[in-house]
């Protein structure tokens, strides 16, 4: 017998953005269907008509894109989509649903529920009373024929009910938590209908996966409790479940569930406070799974060849935003020079860095490069280099304040203005030449510099920045700093 081709999905709803819980299930499932050489299936689950909208597809489409997780099937965009199963939208998909609606109440294993919002709500409020788990007390499902064309007669609206069974247990046969048993006297007959005429996630997601040949179902933990409900459905069509994994929930630092509260939640956040795709994928790829030497970078090859269910946990994992922010900063010092400009060019630009007079770009980036951790600190950092000078007030009111400072620098202006060639070394040869002449210590000097050249205390190696940002606008710095000076 064959192993049939592996087949996953990442099925999210359209109800806002993609958020790093959905991120991470997203890679667990195309590292998966790419470690195993089958294929990765995008689809939309848009059967909450109130809340969906193609804003929020948008959103997904451009997350999955920019994390850089290809699709071998699914949507192109809001309006189309690629594969043999198009389409790829719960809601275009109505008429097959129906096909598949029909059968369960032809023979006996859904029937229609006649009970109103308020008639359910007292239900909850009763078993809470009570102290039993709320759930649907089966009302409707033994109405005799008479009695419903009396309630139809009256123009009550109705939903349709899977009958699921009333004795015995469901067992899952989870990937990552093994055998987890649900007893079928607990579990409600859900609906699979809704009284506005459309079909339900539950319904839906399971005829799309058996009609889209899914292998394995590779999602979060809050939907182990939905599982037993979808496979009694497979089993009243004579189908056989995919297999299941149902991944340990993410919690922010302080151990409640991952919120907005902690920070951003959305992977288009990540995108815009600098954070590069690759260090998102190896990130969220360790936010429930390792391996068994604890390795903490890697290529996409290594996670594609060494991803497995075996190595996802059961317990929470805590998302870490040092460990995220370290992990960056590694990532960035090993992004070239070339490339990295390229990345940051978005921050650049609504700084307005991109066009202005001034030293080579590359040049500028590559003089702090091992200092950057975010794409988003660049500008930050290399602003002055096109930017007239901000001071910030305490290196001013220190350093450019103290005596001598002025003179040193009205002196030294004039020491380099005849300096020729202005590189690095000549530059320093000259400065510590100019100190010792003066009987100054090399701080009295370079600290003075620093600050009236760049506006800060700290930075890059002097020297090579002076050299970087050329004699004219050192020069012209040197004067305008001493002018600002009684």
């Amino acid at each position: 017998m064959t192993t049939p081709k592996v087949r996953t999905r990442f099925a999210p709803s359209p109800t806002g953005f993609l958020h790093i819980g959905g991120a991470r299930t997203t890679l667990y499932n195309w590292l998966y269907a790419r470690r195993h050489k089958g294929d990765f299936i995008l689809r939309i689950e848009d059967t909450d008509e109130v809340r969906s909208t193609d804003d929020s597809v948008t959103a997904i489409l451009d997350s999955v894109k920019w994390l850089g997780l290809d699709w071998d099937e699914g949507p192109l965009d809001g309006k189309t989509d690629k594969g043999p199963y198009s389409p790829y939208f719960q809601m275009r998909r109505v008429a097959i649903y129906r096909k598949y609606l029909d059968q369960l109440v032809s023979e006996n294993k859904a029937y229609r529920c006649y009970c109103t919002k308020e008639e359910l709500d007292e239900m909850r409020r009763v078993a809470q009373l009570e102290k039993r788990p709320p759930r649907y007390d089966g009302r409707c499902r033994a109405l005799s024929d008479a009695r419903r064309k009396e309630i139809e007669a009256s123009g009550k609206s109705f939903s349709i009910r899977f009958r699921m069974p009333v004795s015995g247990a469901t067992i899952v046969d989870d990937q990552i938590r093994g055998k987890v048993s649900f007893e079928n006297s607990l579990l409600q007959d859900l609906v699979i209908w809704k009284t506005t005429d459309g079909p339900t996630y539950n319904f839906c997601c399971v005829i799309d996966d058996h009609l889209m040949g899914m292998t394995h179902v590779v999602r979060g933990d809050e939907h182990l409790s939905n599982t037993p409900s979808q496979i009694q459905i497979y089993y009243a069509f004579g189908w056989t479940p995919p297999l299941f994994a149902h991944l340990s929930m993410i919690l922010g630092p302080d151990g409640s569930k991952l919120s907005k509260r902690h920070g951003a939640t959305s992977v288009l956040e990540y995108r815009d406070q600098g954070y590069l795709p690759h260090t998102m994928r190896n990130y969220l790829a360790l936010l429930g799974w390792a391996t068994s030497e604890s390795q903490q970078l890697f290529t996409d090859e290594d996670l594609i060849s060494k991803f497995n269910l075996e190595g996802c946990q059961k317990s929470p994992a805590t998302f870490d935003t040092v460990k995220l922010n370290w992990m960056n900063g590694e990532y960035i010092r090993q992004t070239p020079v070339d490339e990295l400009v390229e990345l940051a060019k978005p921050f650049l630009e609504k700084a307005g860095l991109i066009g202005l007079p001034g030293p080579e770009l590359k040049r500028v980036v590559a003089l702090e490069h091992e200092k950057f951790k975010l794409l988003s600190e660049i500008p930050a950092l290399i602003g002055f280099f096109y930017k007239p000078v901000q001071f910030d007030q305490k290196a001013f009111d220190k350093v450019l304040k103290a005596p001598g400072a002025k003179q040193v620098l009205l002196e030294l202006a004039a020491a380099l203005d005849g300096l020729t060639p202005f590189e690095e070394k000549v530059i320093e040869a000259r400065i510590r030449q100019f100190a010792a002449e003066k009987g100054l210590k090399n701080g009295q000097v370079f600290h003075p510099v620093r600050v009236a050249v760049s506006g800060r205390a700290e930075g890059p190696t002097l020297f090579l920045m002076l050299e970087i940002m050329g004699k004219d606008m050192v020069v012209s710095r040197l004067k305008d700093a001493a002018s600002r000076l009684a």
